[in-house]
């Protein structure tokens, strides 16, 4: 019985790497399309673990020479402290570009007007600050960590997919990407979103970052944090977040699956110290990484609306 165990997780890790290999392979020849199709790229970068996978694969892909293209944060100002750290320490580490622009520029310009209430959040008027951003700085080309597993709009997404010069989505227009050809025309205003590891996993990322031993920000892991439940759901403490008067805080031992805009993602309870035991986690949880972020729950089509007026 031991052996018949042994063979199988070795089987498993053997599958495992071949995967990982194979969407890395794709990842990089994504990468080396976007350099040799495209004049501005830019990379969009949040501190989570998707775009740092993404900065893993550029690297590899352009190695020995440095990435050869900007990170854009669209800052909400109601980030996790701990993201913004873990970003600030990789720029500088790995010798990188940064540009930030702040979601509160455009609330004191009178782009967006700030949301109240006990679901408001700051990650829906991210799109005027990244529009904004790929117009002043002329990108043509955005890549980003979406993934198709992670809700079903994304789903419906080429891996370059094509704005118009409103920044706009048509997900009724897509080109065809047959035999993975990828097609980088565009017309003048247009840009294109570009998605390296749309065919990646959750498990597929945590995979690769567990394969290749990528530091990640520390909120990924179990740790004691105040925190208060609504729907169901585990919010962090915080002069960001809305929180009734009835809502009692609490010390929880808890980790994030997904890190976005403080008032919209919640977190799960968790014992997970290691990448080994989030990936264990991980292969055994019935419920999306998605499942703790309230800006997909206010409407069955809440995603796809967003992302036709511009959203990453």
């Amino acid at each position: 019985m031991h052996q018949i165990s042994s063979l199988t997780n070795y089987h498993r890790k053997m599958i495992t790497l071949l995967k990982t290999n194979a969407l890395e392979s794709e990842a990089i020849y994504i990468f080396r399309e976007v350099i040799s199709q495209f004049d501005r790229p830019v990379l969009l970068f949040s501190g989570g673990k998707d775009s740092i996978t993404l900065v893993r694969l550029a690297q590899k892909a352009f190695f020995p020479a440095k990435i050869p293209f900007p990170l854009l944060h669209v800052d909400t100002g109601h980030n996790f402290p701990e993201t913004i750290a873990f970003r600030d320490k990789l720029v500088a580490e790995l010798g990188l570009e940064l540009i930030v622009r702040h979601v509160q520029q455009a609330i004191d310009q009178g782009k967006v007007v700030e949301e109240s209430g006990k679901y408001s959040s700051r990650n829906s008027l991210q799109t005027i600050t990244l529009l904004d951003a790929i117009e002043e700085f002329k990108f043509d080309a955005c890549i980003g960590g979406a993934r198709r597993d992670e809700e079903k709009a994304r789903a419906k997404e080429r891996i370059f997919s094509v704005r118009d010069d409103f920044g706009q989505w048509d997900e009724k227009n897509q080109r065809p990407e047959l035999f993975d050809i990828l097609n980088g025309k565009i017309e003048n205003g247009q840009n294109v979103r570009v998605f390296p590891i749309s065919n990646w996993t959750e498990l597929d990322v945590w995979s690769y970052i567990e394969q290749e031993n990528i530091e990640i920000p520390s909120i990924y892991f179990s740790h004691t944090r105040k925190v208060f439940m609504r729907d169901g759901l585990i919010w962090s403490h915080s002069p960001f977040v809305y929180q009734e008067e009835d809502e009692q805080i609490e010390e929880r031992i808890v980790r994030f699956r997904t890190v976005g805009d403080m008032s919209c993602t919640a977190a799960v309870d968790s014992y997970a110290t290691t990448i080994q035991e989030v990936v264990g986690e991980i292969r055994t949880s019935t419920i999306s990484e998605r499942g703790a972020r309230i800006d997909d729950k206010r409407s069955e089509a809440a995603m796809e609306k967003r992302k036709q007026q511009g959203y990453f």
